[in-house]
């Protein structure tokens, strides 16, 4: 997709979200997309770690959560306005997960995938335990300003407004995602990802560009967290417990990493699975794990690969126009 092809699809999207709170009016409807929404950021997060490394992180709960802890201390220690703490929350997010990526990206497979889990849980055994600052286990209360961005809090915690507010963000996320892998540095990191020992052989130095893919994982990610806080008003360290990294990592696996926007859809599927079903059948996850069985059985790029498909099929099968058509012989 080149480069105005993915700015008019920004401006479609954006034009989409503006259409759903003039056609949606009920609160809870919309209260529940906006979970979905930010789960599907947090998704991203995730699904760029898997595109561009190929790894699968179980421990990304731990840029999730953090960034709802790192956001709630500093407001109640009140040195900065929320504007900047949420600034050095992100920054910080991704320079400890850039330092961190600096040493487990070196191991290969599954072993990567245990170290993130380890270092998930050290967290959230950190943040159960340290109650004279995270508040343990009963989690801690986010104390927002009464004005964020200029807006006030009555204005900005409104269905509508919350919910543009993370369709706005998620849109920008992906717009500048598909600008950065589209530039050398994605590139660089497909290459590392295919064949390591050949890029090293043509002169790249692997371990900065992957450390960088994980950093930027963990900055999608963050964001996600602070939209949750946000959200919520409230952070736990069940927001750090990796069962949250596994339930955000079958939505990447259901919607598909090949593309972007695969675990955005993923994560509207789940969401779809669990409120739907989850009034007529007590186990709709037994339901949901035979879905996901189906689409890693059938379509291992999930379902945005089907689609993918669906429409390169249809592009093959169109009839060609009258011009382009090879001239009969008489």
């Amino acid at each position: 997709m080149n480069l105005p092809r993915i700015g008019l699809t920004t401006l479609v999207a954006l034009a989409f979200g503006l259409a759903v709170i003039q056609l949606v009016s009920s609160g809870t409807l919309l209260s529940l997309f906006t979970q979905a929404i930010i789960y599907a950021i947090f998704a991203i997060g995730i699904g760029v770690l898997l595109r561009q490394n190929g790894m699968v992180s179980f421990g990304h709960a731990l840029y999730f959560g953090g960034a709802g802890y790192g956001i709630g201390i500093l407001l109640q220690v009140q040195l900065m306005p929320a504007e900047l703490a949420i600034v050095l929350t992100l920054v910080g997010l991704t320079a400890l997960a850039f330092v961190i990526g600096l040493v487990i990206v070196r191991v290969p497979g599954i072993a990567f995938g245990m170290l993130t889990l380890a270092i998930g849980q050290m967290a959230f055994l950190m943040a159960s335990r340290a109650r004279g600052v995270t508040g343990g286990a009963d989690g801690m209360n986010i104390d927002w300003p009464a004005t964020l961005f200029g807006l006030s809090q009555s204005v900005l915690l409104k269905p509508a407004n919350l919910f543009l507010l993370c369709w706005s963000v998620l849109v920008l996320v992906l717009f500048a995602l598909a600008l950065l892998l589209r530039s050398r540095f994605g590139s660089i990191t497909e290459a590392v990802r295919d064949n390591e020992e050949r890029a090293r052989f043509i002169g790249i130095t692997t371990l900065l560009p992957r450390a960088g893919v994980y950093a930027l994982s963990a900055l999608v990610t963050g964001i996600a967290g602070i939209l949750s806080a946000l959200n919520t008003g409230f952070v736990s360290p069940e927001n750090l417990h990796w069962s949250l990294s596994g339930m955000t990592l079958m939505m990447v696996v259901v919607g598909g990493a090949r593309a972007l926007w695969g675990p955005a859809l993923g994560a509207v599927v789940y969401f779809l699975f669990k409120d739907i079903l989850g009034d007529y059948a007590t186990h709709w996850m037994s339901i949901f794990g035979l879905a996901l069985i189906s689409v890693i059985v059938f379509s291992p790029h999930g379902i945005a690969g089907a689609l993918q498909r669906l429409v390169t099929l249809g592009k093959r099968g169109a009839p060609l126009p009258a011009a382009a058509r090879p001239a009969q012989a008489h």
